[in-house]
């Protein structure tokens, strides 16, 4: 190895490089500038011990899921992890799979909706990130665990289906499977963010950080816990 060739193990400033190349400096001034320059120490880690952190912000570890029927359906555990959510997963190929999908990502991909909006995906990661900060402006919390307080309050445990054949049909009152409550929650709490948002001064992403803060608390202002309500009662007038 010659002594060019070492120069590679060392960390000049971009700006200092330059500068020397600029006037037409040879090799060897940089070289002898490096010897001055402090060598950090490379610290070799366990891969599995790094921490991912969505947007490098926000941590998995400490989400709660409040609900125990949805913990398996709730990607938000460690191993759902991820820096951006946008893993390019099939998870449409095989029946279930979708429930490994981290709920994030779920959210997003479910902002994409109406032709206008379909494969912006960019777009969508975007506005996830703007009302992430929001939510923890507004809270002080984590935005990972709002997201799923939201999801948990959000979705319906019954609704009413159509029984019979021909021209006699009526309502019957059924329970609503684990997926179904947590399709249904991510599908309410965009939809409801994209009607604020429509001919409104607010951004969609002020709108949907409204939303999941009100759906997180429960309270009747979120149009996705005004829907699960209204979906609950006319179930229980079929049952």
């Amino acid at each position: 190895m010659n002594q060019c060739t070492k120069i590679r193990v060392y960390h000049i400033p971009y700006s200092l490089h330059s500068q020397q190349l600029q006037f037409g400096c040879r090799i060897h001034h940089i070289h002898a500038m490096a010897d001055v320059i402090e060598e950090p120490v490379a610290v070799v880690s366990d891969p599995n011990l790094i921490e991912v952190k969505l947007f490098n912000r926000w941590s998995f570890d400490d989400v709660q899921i409040t609900d125990l029927s949805l913990g398996d359906y709730i990607g938000a555990r460690s191993k759902h992890a991820t820096y951006v959510p946008h893993t390019a997963g099939r998870y449409s190929k095989k029946r279930f799979r979708k429930a490994q999908c981290p709920i994030v990502e779920r959210l997003t991909n479910s902002l994409m909706m109406h032709g206008r909006n379909n494969g912006k995906k960019l777009m969508a990661v975007r506005i996830i990130k703007h009302a992430m900060e929001i939510i923890h402006l507004l809270t002080d919390q984590n935005p990972i665990q709002v997201i799923v307080d939201a999801v948990v309050n959000s979705g319906p445990r019954e609704d009413a289906t159509r029984i019979g054949s021909a021209g006699v049909v009526r309502r019957q009152a059924v329970d609503i499977s684990p997926l179904r409550r947590v399709n249904q929650a991510i599908y309410l709490l965009t939809t409801g963010a994209r009607e604020a948002a429509f001919r409104n001064i607010k951004t969609i992403a002020e709108c949907l950080a409204d939303e999941l803060i009100n759906a997180a608390k429960g309270s009747s202002n979120s149009y996705a816990i005004k829907k699960k309500d209204e979906i609950e009662r006319v179930a229980k007038a079929n049952r």
